[in-house]
């Protein structure tokens, strides 16, 4: 399933709610930057507890926007993301590694607290991708 992945600097939680109300569509999840698990490699300032961790929304029967606030500030280039989720860690690792050759990574695919494996990079013509097996 390959869905959209939108990154907002800061305003994740105001877009979704005009996403919603503009198609008419249901916010089935957000989650926040307080929500995670503690991590001593991810340490989360007290005033980005409440941006968006990941949120989605359900435009219509078939389509889903997802989405999360960046910590940090991006030019518009790094504010498209698209998700795949797959159904095997073969085929997440398989395509990872044809599309990591000549990219750089931005998060290594690893077991997370949400998935078995996740991960995301930019493939060498400037996409960025997430991976995802649940």
């Amino acid at each position: 399933m390959i869905k959209p992945y939108l990154m907002f600097n800061r305003e994740c939680e105001e877009a979704f709610t005009l996403y919603q109300k503009a198609f008419d569509g249901e916010i089935t999840m957000i989650q926040k930057y307080s929500e995670m698990p503690a991590n001593p490699d991810f340490i989360v300032a007290e005033n980005d507890k409440d941006l968006i961790l990941h949120a989605e929304v359900r435009i219509t029967e078939s389509a889903t926007i997802l989405g999360a606030d960046m910590k940090q500030e991006s030019s518009d280039s790094g504010r498209v993301a698209i998700s795949v989720e797959l159904d095997s860690k073969e085929r997440a690792k398989n395509a990872w590694n044809m599309l990591s050759n000549g990219g750089s990574i931005h998060m290594d695919l690893q077991p997370t607290f949400f998935a078995k494996l996740h991960g995301s990079l930019k493939d060498k013509f400037g996409v960025t991708w997430m991976f995802t097996v649940r």
